[in-house]
C-alpha cells in the first residue's frame, strides 16, 4: 500500500469495518505534561480504563512527570510512565523514580527503552540494564513493556542494519520467558501496513512471542506528521511524506489512519494468532482531535 492512500481525508467520520473495531478495543494513547495540561477532563473524552502511556522529555523534573501520572490515574485511567535508561543517572536514581511513581500514583507498569539522547546522564544505556536492577521484581511490577522499531533504529544499529535490535529482542524474549511480569513490546509509529505485517511476522519467525502494541500517528497535518517523523527518526515513511508534501492541495488536506488501521485489522482477523495484539495512539494532531477519531471510528459501522 502506498503512503499516498495510508489515510482517508474524503468522510468527515469514516465508516469502519467490524474487525477495525474489534481491533480498537484496548488502545492506548500517549500524551506529555505539557499536552494533559491542556485537557479539561479526560473522563470525557476517552473511555474509562484506558492505558495512557506518561511520556518523558528530557529536561521536564521527575516530579512533573508524576504529577501528571497521578492526576491521569485518580480520573481512572491506566497509567504507564516512560522509564527512559539514558536519563537516568544510576540503580539509586531508578528506585527513586519508582519509589515516587508508586507512592504518589499507585504505578505498577513501565514502557522501559533507551532513551534517545546521544550521551547517558549516568550509568545506563538501554532498557536491559534497567530490567537487570531487578527493582521492577522487588517492586511488584505486573506490567513491563520494551520500545520496538518496525523500521529499525539508527541510534542502536548506526550501521543501518538490525543487528543490534534483533538481539536486544531475543534477550527480552528470554525475559519474557523467565518472568512472571507481563512483557510488551510498544513500536513508534508507522505509516505502511504491509513492511508492519512483515516485520511482524519476522519476530515471530525467530521464535519472539511477545505481544506487539503497533504504534498508530493520531490524525493530523502532514506538515505536523513530517517534524514528527524527523524528530523520531522515522526514515523509510519519511520519504513518502516528504514526496506528498510537494503537493500543495494535499499538504492542506487532513490526515487520519484509516486505511493503514483496517488493512492490519483485515489481516488480523484472517490471521487470529498474529501478534500485534493492541494499537497505541501517537496523538500527534492533538489528544482532543485523537480521541474524537476514535471515538467515531467505534460509532460508526
Amino acid at each position: 500500500m502506498s503512503l499516498l492512500n495510508l489515510f482517508s481525508s474524503k468522510e468527515e467520520n469514516p465508516k469502519v469495518s467490524n474487525h477495525l473495531k474489534e481491533f480498537l478495543t484496548d488502545f492506548s494513547i500517549e500524551v506529555m505534561p505539557r499536552t494533559a495540561a491542556k485537557i479539561e477532563s479526560f473522563k470525557e473524552i476517552l473511555p474509562k480504563n484506558t492505558r495512557v502511556y506518561i511520556a518523558h522529555i528530557e529536561g521536564v523534573p521527575i516530579k512533573e512527570m508524576v504529577q501528571t501520572a497521578k492526576r491521569v490515574s485518580r480520573e481512572g485511567f491506566n497509567v504507564m510512565p516512560h522509564f527512559p535508561a539514558r536519563i537516568i543517572k544510576d540503580k539509586s536514581a531508578l528506585e527513586e523514580w519508582i519509589n515516587i511513581y508508586q507512592g504518589e500514583a499507585g504505578i505498577n507498569q513501565a514502557l522501559l527503552l533507551a532513551g534517545g539522547v546521544d550521551k547517558p546522564h549516568g550509568v545506563f544505556e538501554d532498557s536491559m540494564q534497567l530490567v537487570e536492577t531487578e527493582l521492577f521484581e522487588k517492586y511488584n511490577f505486573k506490567n513491563l513493556h520494551f520500545a520496538g522499531h518496525p523500521e529499525g533504529n539508527k541510534d542502536i544499529d548506526n550501521d543501518g542494519s538490525n543487528k543490534n535490535v534483533d538481539d536486544a529482542l531475543q534477550w527480552k524474549q528470554k525475559f519474557n520467558e523467565r518472568s512472571d511480569i507481563d512483557i510488551a513490546i510498544t513500536t513508534q509509529f508507522c505509516f505502511e501496513a504491509e513492511p508492519v505485517i512483515e516485520w511482524a511476522n519476522s519476530l515471530t519467525n525467530n521464535g519472539i512471542n511477545i505481544p506487539i502494541h503497533i504504534g498508530v500517528a493520531g490524525p493530523a497535518k502532514l506538515q505536523t506528521l513530517i517534524k514528527f517523523s524527523i524528530a523520531c527518526g522515522v526514515g523509510p515513511s519519511l520519504k513518502v511524506l516528504q514526496k506528498r508534501a510537494k503537493d500543495v492541495k494535499k499538504l492542506l488536506l487532513p490526515f487520519d489512519p484509516n486505511d493503514f488501521l483496517e488493512t492490519l485489522a483485515k489481516h488480523k482477523k484472517e490471521n487470529p494468532k498474529f501478534n500485534i495484539s493492541n494499537i497505541h495512539f501517537f496523538p500527534l494532531g492533538g489528544i482532543n482531535t485523537n480521541a474524537s477519531w476514535i471515538k467515531n471510528a467505534i460509532n460508526n459501522s
